[in-house]
């Protein structure tokens, strides 16, 4: 712990130099950017400027791309709540409380709560990452297949928590969700399947292309034909009113610890990543919450626990790309590639060999997180004036987003049809009370779910005992067999207290 602490007082010597300090600010701030900005994204951001930083000090290379990877965390968050236009795929959740807490005229309270729990996870997250990296790096190498099989199923167990009231038709949603996510090429075996001749499905449907149609095409579609949502925004009110109030504070505390946690170690496990840490997070909150109906009618909970997972996710997939050279997600594999170019090799020796690059890193982190607090407050009252936009202005707004945030995902005119066909389908499911968060939730994990589930099979020559006698993978099925009967239990509970 001593040693710890002392290293990262030297990293934060590396941090707070001029320049370095410079290399951070830039970098949130265009992360900031890239994060409002649909499609484009961290990875995306982040690939674009490798060859920027080529031939920099790679302390100060790395702190700037760090930079981006943690501000369009935040920067998604904008977009989702505004306009309900995710700005980045760990958004999503937050784009349906934080939209709806918009539309009652508290986008500012639900921008400024995303600012500071992005700040508290972020920051709780780096020192976690600090004191736990070599420890945990240990707990994801012992995640096989059937562990990430059995944490799917945890996830799936979500739906339930992501249903409004009606069970049945939640569960066709997630139904929906997996068919989706088995289109393409099979992973393991290459062959094509459910792509209808259609050669741009046959890398599959990509999840952000659903989510924008699910959310942003279908708000546009209901105020054209119903005059909802958008349409009908409540003005923010006054300046005074722009700020969280306590009572907002309060009851985000707790949602924000839970959340933090959730992130950390879900990002710790490689290719797990925010957007299911968000999900999870989500489902948490809603399960044990006293009023899990205001969920999804703009409840401040479902905005803190989301958005402190996916910023915390940031720190914990730092852990495997530092202390083993795995990357924990598609932004840090991508930084794994800026690690080489400057001659940098991630592993178990890079904490004894080169202490200045890590802990100058991590301390970093501190700082570029405090950095995005002190920009993003002071902007909220900036943001909402969006809300001022008349529909028509606003709704060609959405509009264009979407367009550039999907067509910047492939680059093709396909994935646009997509967005609108799913627009469609979204309308649809609003007009007969479907849910689309299962499916989007199953979407996200399907393809992981028959991977794993498959591969766990190759390993035990089709033995299914292998789900059950892995301690963490039979842990995981506990738990998610207790989210499926709680609510059976607990209305068991109610039925037998009212007699």
């Amino acid at each position: 712990m001593a040693e710890t602490s002392q290293h990262l007082l030297s990293g934060f010597a590396v941090a707070l130099m001029p320049a370095n300090l410079l290399y951070c600010l830039i970098g949130v701030v265009v992360g900031n950017v890239i994060g409002v900005l649909p499609g484009l994204g961290p990875v995306s951001g982040i690939a674009l400027l490798i060859p920027l930083v080529h031939g920099m000090p790679p302390v100060s290379a790395v702190i700037l791309l760090a930079g981006i990877y943690y501000g369009a965390m935040y920067g998604g968050s904008i977009t989702s709540i505004l306009l309900r236009v995710p700005g980045e795929s760990s958004s999503v959740m937050t784009a349906i409380d934080g939209y709806e807490l918009a539309r009652q005229g508290r986008a500012g309270p639900a921008l400024g709560i995303c600012a500071i729990v992005s700040w508290v996870a972020g920051t709780l997250s780096v020192i976690l990452l600090s004191f736990l990296a070599p420890r945990l790096a240990g707990l994801a190498l012992s995640f096989g297949p059937p562990e990430y099989f059995s944490l799917m199923v945890a996830g799936l167990s979500a739906v339930a928590a992501l249903t409004a009231g009606d069970a049945l038709k939640g569960t066709i949603s997630a139904i929906i969700g997996l068919m989706l996510a088995t289109v393409g090429s099979d992973v393991l075996s290459g062959s094509a399947r459910f792509h209808f001749g259609l050669i741009y499905l046959l890398d599959g449907i990509d999840f952000l292309v659903v989510a924008i149609g699910l959310f942003a095409i279908t708000e546009v579609l209901a105020s054209l034909v119903d005059g909802e949502s958008t349409g009908r925004m409540v003005p923010f009110g006054s300046w005074k009113n722009l700020l969280p109030r306590a009572d907002d504070l309060r009851r985000s505390f707790w949602p924000c610890m839970r959340a933090t946690v959730v992130g950390f170690f879900v990002g710790v496990l490689p290719g797990a990543g925010a957007t299911i840490a968000s999900f999870l997070s989500y489902a948490t909150e809603k399960r044990i919450s006293k009023h899990p109906e205001k969920f999804g009618k703009g409840a401040i909970e479902g905005v803190a626990g989301p958005e402190a997972a996916n910023n915390a996710a940031t720190g914990g997939s730092m852990v495997p790309m530092l202390a083993l050279g795995i990357p924990g997600s598609n932004v840090t594999a991508v930084m794994l590639g800026a690690f080489i170019m400057l001659g940098i090799t991630p592993g178990p020796m890079l904490f004894q060999e080169n202490p200045s690059f890590v802990w100058g890193l991590v301390a970093s982190m501190y700082v570029g997180n405090l950095m995005l607090l002190m920009l993003n407050i002071p902007l909220v009252g900036i943001f909402v004036q969006v809300l001022r936009l008349p529909f028509p202005v606003l709704g060609v707004l959405v509009l264009e987003l979407s367009l550039i945030g999907v067509y910047a995902i492939s680059n093709n005119f396909f994935d646009l049809h997509l967005m609108f066909l799913f627009g469609v389908v979204g309308y649809l499911m609003k007009r007969l009370d479907f849910p689309t968060p299962p499916m989007i939730l199953a979407l996200v994990l399907g393809k992981i779910f028959e991977v794993s589930f498959r591969r766990s099979l190759i390993i035990s020559e089709g033995d299914p005992s292998i789900f059950v006698t892995r301690p963490i993978s039979l842990t995981l099925l506990s738990i998610a067999v207790l989210v499926f009967l709680y609510p059976l239990v607990l209305d068991a509970f109610h039925r037998a207290r009212s007699r």
